[in-house]
């Protein structure tokens, strides 16, 4: 996780993401909450090749937590992803606007997520 600029941060997730991968991220990405306030999330899934299997994927403690803190997600990524991606970043259940790009498409959700 890096920041980009102002409240904007890129999250690049390649090969398997595992559930300590998850919590050392939300771990950092709430610290940075707490120090510039609401953010807005840019995940690049290029190389990514989806989750650990047999993890606990139902923790939501950093979602009741700090989920209000996060005005938007921009999610790039191959098709393949998108509608699983969609899910996981519980567009639809949050109050953040959640949008998914082709891959092709990373300059468009920089700019989705600066306007």
């Amino acid at each position: 996780m890096k920041r980009e600029k102002d409240n904007i941060y890129l999250l690049e997730m390649w090969g398997q993401l595992r559930k300590s991968d998850l919590k050392t991220c939300e771990e950092r990405l709430a610290g940075e909450i707490n120090r510039v306030g609401p953010v807005k999330l840019l995940f690049n899934l290029t190389g990514f090749e989806g989750w650990e299997a047999r993890s606990d994927w139902n923790d939501l403690s950093f979602y009741v937590k700090h989920g209000d803190s996060i005005q938007q997600i921009a999610i790039v990524g191959d098709d393949k992803w998108k509608s699983q991606a969609m899910m996981f970043a519980g567009a639809g259940l949050r109050k953040a606007s959640v949008e998914y790009f082709p891959e092709s498409e990373l300059t468009q959700a920089r700019t989705w997520l600066s306007s």
